[in-house]
């Protein structure tokens, strides 16, 4: 039960059901979700920490990035059932529409050249 219940509490949070319905649709750094979603970075941090335990998000690392996309569900039955239902809800709900159509717009290297411009530390 306990897997079932993690899984269940990570995506009681509406900027986690977000960030995983972004990560439907492309591999994204923490400074892209802070982009889309407008939440402070920690915060970011800590939806993507409870999504990763629960099994729902993997990451990898390339060069100074860290890539968060959805898990593949292997290690939490749980976990594997509620992506693959995830895919077709919400589709048609205004705010999710919205956030994926701007996606595209949303470029790491754009948003790092900004915040390096601001005198930010970023990657």
């Amino acid at each position: 039960m306990r897997h079932f219940i993690k899984v269940m509490k990570a995506m009681s949070d509406p900027n986690r059901v977000k960030i995983m319905k972004m990560l439907q649709h492309r591999v994204m750094c923490v400074c892209e979700i802070q982009a889309a979603i407008d939440i402070s970075q920690s915060s970011v941090s800590k939806h993507l920490k409870i999504l990763e335990e629960a099994g729902l998000v993997t990451f990898h690392k390339k060069g100074l990035w860290v890539n968060y996309s959805l898990a593949d569900g292997n290690d939490n039955p749980y976990a594997a059932t509620i992506m693959g239902q995830l895919k077709h809800w919400l589709e048609n709900d205004p705010d999710i529409k919205e956030l994926c159509n701007r996606l595209p717009g949303i470029q790491r290297e754009l948003i790092c050249t900004k915040k390096m411009h601001r005198g930010q530390v970023s990657v």
